[in-house]
């Protein structure tokens, strides 16, 4: 049992016992807390505009509703009850707290939490070209995926796009609502949709913040790595215009990618993700995800020599914290001598945004930064046929496939 697991399980365990025996509940939880190794210097319970750990998923509501602060002669009761302030600065729960709490996480780990529901994706058979399914195999295992090749016919080897999906996401539903596939029928670009199943990840997400899944050769990034290669090969892809891109844990994936593949893929595009190394186990993907670690894990994980990069992050992002985006761009980034220049915008719908390039010796364009100013987590200028995108805002889709296509090997 894995330790979030069963940290979940003490949880029930204390949660079942407060029903009847309140007074022992206080121990049951630090016992929990201590085999879990999160009671020694352990943070005051989360405050409202915390990120949940798991990305795109609500947070739970006992992080969402901060409780009203007590008289003094209601704390006493509720100290004597089995309430009030515990150890570490944790409170107490009554029995009915604790059980809803216990069956909000359980559920949030189970990837059954009251997230948004994705709207039915839209029929993607409406568009010209053929969305295909297949799977690849290695030594790591097995993922299933989509891919769209255009109609209109090849005047050579066409670029690829590898995209990957979030939590909670799927292939078809990332599709909709990116609809890269049109931008990729208009440019004659092939579209690879990795898919990540339930049996490796309850929610969908791929493992970015697992040390397994973070290097070259191993894990996840292996399995992607060898599944963009089998497509370049079989449907007469260009290896010299290989990009990859993501959305939140999909995005973290895509800079592993970029950071251990650089020969494979030529430019990176993150979207409300981190940056490679940020994490490495649940823990410390929280305090990621809050942007208390992606400077100095972006700092000592590196890159394997400079790679185009475009970022873009939503400075009111609730699940990702906009300067994981900073850091994804400095891992990109950094040693190099670069100049930038930063113009604002606004789209039709209202949206404000700050776009800054950098600029090489040469005055190529090598990375972008785009700010989207009241951007929550989803992705920009997509359609709401899919989850997590939003119509407003610059089109993120169009920008990172016109960065892409600019990058020269």
């Amino acid at each position: 049992m894995k330790p979030y697991e069963q940290f979940v399980a003490n949880i029930l365990k204390a949660a079942g016992t407060a029903r009847t025996d309140p007074g022992a509940v206080s121990g049951l939880v630090q016992d929990a807390l201590k085999s879990a190794g999160l009671l020694t210097g352990m943070p005051s319970p989360p405050k409202a505009q915390d990120p949940s750990f798991v990305d795109l998923n609500a947070a739970p509501a006992w992080a969402r509703k901060p409780a009203a602060a007590p008289d003094a002669a209601a704390a006493d009761a509720q100290t004597a009850a089995g309430g009030g302030t515990g150890f570490a600065g944790l409170p107490r729960f009554d029995a009915g707290k604790m059980a809803d709490w216990a069956a909000q996480f359980k559920a949030f780990q189970a990837g059954q939490s009251a997230s948004p529901q994705a709207p039915a994706p839209r029929n993607l058979a409406a568009e010209p070209g053929e969305f295909l399914d297949g799977s690849f195999s290695n030594a790591a295992g097995t993922r299933a995926y989509r891919l769209y090749v255009p109609a209109r016919a090849a005047a050579g080897p066409r670029p690829l796009v590898v995209m990957l999906h979030g939590c909670t996401q799927h292939a078809q539903d990332f599709a909709a609502g990116t609809t890269m596939n049109a931008l990729a029928e208009e440019h004659g670009c092939l579209v690879l949709y990795p898919e990540q199943p339930r049996s490796a990840n309850a929610n969908g997400c791929w493992n970015w913040f697992e040390a397994a899944h973070q290097g070259r050769e191993g894990g996840e990034p292996s399995i992607l790595a060898g599944m963009t290669r089998e497509v370049l090969r079989e449907h007469g892809g260009d290896p010299g215009r290989v990009f990859v891109a993501g959305l939140s844990a999909g995005g973290a994936m895509a800079a592993i990618l970029g950071a251990a593949y650089p020969e494979l893929y030529a430019a990176v595009g993150v979207h409300s993700g981190l940056a490679a190394g940020s994490a490495h186990d649940l823990m410390s993907a929280l305090n990621a995800m809050k942007g208390t670690r992606g400077r100095k894990a972006a700092a000592k994980h590196g890159a394997a020599g400079r790679l185009p990069a475009i970022v873009f992050h939503g400075d009111a992002d609730g699940t990702v914290h906009a300067s994981n985006g900073e850091a994804v761009l400095r891992q990109f980034t950094q040693g190099a001598p670069l100049r930038e220049v930063e113009e604002r915008g606004q789209d039709g719908s209202g949206r404000s945004h700050t776009r800054t390039v950098l600029l090489d010796a040469d005055e190529r364009a090598v990375a972008e930064h785009w700010v989207l100013h009241g951007g929550g987590h989803a992705w920009s200028g997509g359609s709401t046929a899919g989850s997590y995108a939003e119509a407003g805002g610059p089109n993120a889709s169009a920008e990172m496939l016109r960065f892409f296509l600019a990058q020269q090997r």
